[in-house]
């Protein structure tokens, strides 16, 4: 179980960051480890989500900390069929399936990505990420599907993580969205932050949040009431395109967790006059419409440019065809 804990700046001494501050109080805990449950949600100040760790404090206010149970150092290697693009020994490109975790974490512990990969391929994977996940460099929410990158070695690691760090490492995906975007060009330029009252969610948060930027394109428009985007990630974080689209008004179809899905759905599928048995399809479609189509990167090691395509999977054809009909 979970253990909470609960300070109050009370001496002057403790008028700094709230990472500074936590780390004097909590002394079982490491600020580097402070810092990561600070970006995970874990921390409140005065009862909202605290998401940076530079964060000033000043007497009386109320910090409260939840430490997540601890999670086994080595997950469990698992025979899982991996559908593999690209593989040298410093590297693997993946084309990840909708439903697949990436990392394992509470109530996923097996089946997930880390698993898979600690089967292919045993003691090679870099651990910079952590110790939940070797060779991760950059994740996929669970219900979107397409292509990711995974380090072999350290070095490998570093080169990747460096050139995410400094966006040259680009990714494009693909999304299914309701209404026409307008223009059918542009950029959403807005911070994110961890949601102030849902951890499971994300928000645009103009004070506190993280730089995130996200370029559009409608590539194709159906009947005037949904459209199949193509988004390019100039930053990448947690749940990017899905708010980045829903504070456009343009949510994603499937995606439950952003945008007002059903009653959104209901009257676009009735305006553009879609058959019953056809909208009960899009209607009823499980997880978020978006795939990571396209990824390009320097290779770390050799220096060579090397970019990869997935196809988008059969659930994402099949949406298409039904909209395109």
């Amino acid at each position: 179980m979970s253990t909470s804990h609960r300070y109050v700046i009370e001496f002057p001494e403790h008028e700094s960051r709230i990472d500074k501050a936590l780390n004097e109080l909590c002394e079982d805990l490491s600020r580097t480890r402070l810092q990561a449950l600070i970006e995970s949600g874990n921390v409140r100040l005065n009862g909202a989500v605290c998401e940076t760790a530079n964060k000033k404090l000043k007497m009386g206010d109320v910090i409260e900390l939840d430490i997540p149970p601890p999670i086994a150092a080595s997950p469990e290697a698992q025979d899982i069929a991996l559908d593999i693009v690209f593989e040298d020994k410093d590297l693997l490109v993946i084309n990840k399936p909708a439903g697949m975790v990436v990392h394992p974490g509470a109530g996923n512990f097996k089946n997930t990505l880390v698993n898979a990969l600690l089967h292919h391929s045993a003691d090679d994977l870099s651990g910079i990420g952590g110790v939940m996940r070797p060779g991760i460099v950059h994740r996929l929410d669970k219900e979107t599907s397409g292509l990711m990158v995974a380090a072999k070695n350290d070095i490998a690691h570093r080169g990747l993580a460096g050139q995410l760090e400094s966006r040259t490492l680009t990714r494009v995906y693909k999304a299914l969205v309701i209404g026409v975007p307008f223009p059918s060009k542009g950029t959403v330029d807005q911070p994110l932050g961890r949601h102030p009252s849902s951890r499971m969610k994300m928000a645009i948060r103009r004070k506190g949040g993280k730089e995130a930027r996200t370029h559009y394109s409608v590539e194709k428009k159906f009947r005037d009431e949904f459209a199949l985007v193509e988004c390019k990630l100039e930053s990448g974080r947690t749940h990017q395109i899905r708010v980045h689209m829903e504070s456009i008004r343009h949510p994603l179809i499937g995606d439950n967790l952003y945008g007002p899905q059903d009653s959104a759905l209901k009257a676009a599928l009735k305006r553009a006059g879609y058959q019953e048995k056809d909208a009960k399809v899009v209607m009823d479609f499980p997880r978020q419409a978006l795939h990571a189509a396209s990824i390009a990167f320097v290779h770390p090691v050799t220096g060579d440019s090397l970019s990869f395509n997935a196809a988008l999977p059969d659930d994402f054809r099949k949406l298409l065809k039904i909209l395109d009909n």
